[in-house]
């Protein structure tokens, strides 16, 4: 008879995997990848370090898995704003903006996200996300193309990828854990981080402001 395993069983195998996961998580956002060492999160969640290579193979696993979820999250939320109904121009503003204020509530965790080193797996893995951000990106600048709020001489995967990379860049110098210049995880100048937000914002909205020169033929 093959073996089933029981509700119980089934759920205290989750609450293990959720409790590692949270682990990394918080172990990444006080100190970055190099934190994230198997041992480290297996004191912090409170199991043996057997038990977290049991559903994960390696540090480079966990932390995909990791950086997996918190930016599916962002995803969801640019997602979210593109499905809008407001005008093309203010989703944009609107996605960038969120996007910025978010990564400056947690600068440690969205520093390793974005920028720090890592292994070429979670490299990989953070390219892949950076494609589906860019994705909702250029669904609001098509929305824009419709009505005509933004040129529809604009390649929308190149308007995206300027964008996607325009905020992104800006916010490497903000996040970076020797940046002081917005104090300590929850003690920030909330009206600094909202001018921070609000200037790569209309940077980013100034991009489509571009119009590409109409093709001549000899």
């Amino acid at each position: 008879m093959a073996y089933r395993r029981t509700e119980g069983v089934e759920a205290r195998l989750a609450d293990n995997r959720n409790r590692i996961l949270h682990a990394a998580r918080t172990l990444i956002g006080e100190g970055g990848w190099p934190e994230a060492q198997v041992s480290h999160v297996a004191a912090a969640a409170g199991v043996a370090t057997g038990t977290v290579y049991r559903y994960f193979p390696s540090k480079a696993h966990l932390c995909v898995e990791v950086l997996s979820a918190v930016s599916q999250r962002e995803v969801d939320v640019l997602e979210a704003i593109a499905s809008g109904t407001e005008p093309p121009a203010q989703r944009l503003q609107s996605a960038v903006t969120a996007f910025v204020e978010r990564a400056m509530r947690h600068r440690r965790l969205a520093y390793a996200l974005i920028a720090e080193p890592c292994e070429p797996e979670i490299d990989q893995a953070r390219l892949t996300y950076r494609h589906a951000i860019s994705a909702q990106i250029v669904r609001i600048v098509r929305a824009g193309q419709e009505t005509g709020d933004f040129p529809r001489a604009l390649d929308p995967a190149i308007a995206a990828t300027v964008i996607v990379g325009g905020f992104m860049e800006a916010l490497i110098g903000p996040l970076s854990p020797l940046n002081a210049d917005f104090g300590p995880a929850g003690q920030q100048d909330a009206a600094a981080v909202r001018g921070l937000a609000g200037q790569i914002a209309a940077l980013c909205c100034a991009a489509l402001l571009y119009h590409p020169p109409e093709e001549t033929h000899p």
